[in-house]
């Protein structure tokens, strides 16, 4: 199962940490960051129109469109 929020696709990223050590940066390793996903039950009567084709479905989403599903209630 792919780490991807079925609603706005957002997915993993690399991302770089810098430390710094007095007068330098310390040179650290590449991290990949996954976004929170949850499984979520999108409502039949949902109106917006991206959550339109999961209506009634158990979906994989990020929190972010997790909180704009709750703001259209």
């Amino acid at each position: 199962m792919a780490k991807i929020c079925k609603i706005c696709e957002k997915k993993s990223a690399m991302e770089r940490q810098y430390k710094k050590l007095i007068s330098k940066y310390n040179p650290t390793p590449k991290e990949r960051k996954y976004p929170n996903l949850q499984w979520v039950l999108v409502p039949k009567d949902v109106t917006k129109e991206a959550y339109k084709d999961y209506a009634g479905k158990r979906v994989l989403a990020c929190t972010k469109c997790i909180k704009a599903l709750n703001k259209e209630k």
